[in-house]
């Protein structure tokens, strides 16, 4: 049985690390392949992106464009991708059918701030559908199906004069 002193790499499976500025003989003295002088053949350089006291590129061109912080970020399904949930058995066209639903379903990976339907593909199947927000064209095919759609997206605040 092997001791634990005669544990060893298995031969050429390990490489020892180069030892730079150790002699001329060595082929990696003197500079230890840094070159000559200035700031780069220095220890502790850091000066990506400086230009030399001028003002850099990332910093004089102009800004663009607004982040909302407070942006609301929705999980968004279309028609076909629910037609084919409950084709495959995985909804059940008599339940209502909620962001909670489509999560069991696998039809959405997270619900997000909500769920957004969207218009794309065919509604074959009759509905009963809760979602934060839907568009122009999926809100018809709902209901064109003879489903209904409840959209609890608050209405808009009035501004106070």
């Amino acid at each position: 049985m092997t001791k634990l002193n005669e544990l060893a790499p298995r031969p050429g499976s390990t490489k020892n690390r180069l030892r730079v500025g150790r002699g001329p003989g060595s082929g990696k003295g003197k500079t230890a392949g840094r070159g000559v002088k200035g700031q780069k053949a220095r220890s502790g350089v850091a000066i990506n992106g400086f230009e030399g006291g001028q003002m850099p590129l990332h910093m004089r061109m102009p800004k663009r464009g607004f982040k909302n912080a407070d942006r609301l970020q929705f999980a968004e399904v279309n028609l076909w991708r629910i037609e084919q949930a409950i084709a495959a058995g995985k909804l059940d066209a008599k339940k209502p059918i909620d962001a909670a639903a489509l999560l069991a379903a696998g039809v959405i990976r997270r619900a997000k701030d909500g769920v957004k339907l969207l218009g794309k593909g065919e509604l074959s199947s009759k509905i009963e559908i809760t979602v934060y927000a839907a568009t122009g064209s999926a809100r018809a095919a709902v209901e064109k199906a003879g489903g209904s759609l409840t959209a609890t997206k608050p209405a808009p605040a009035e501004a106070e004069a």
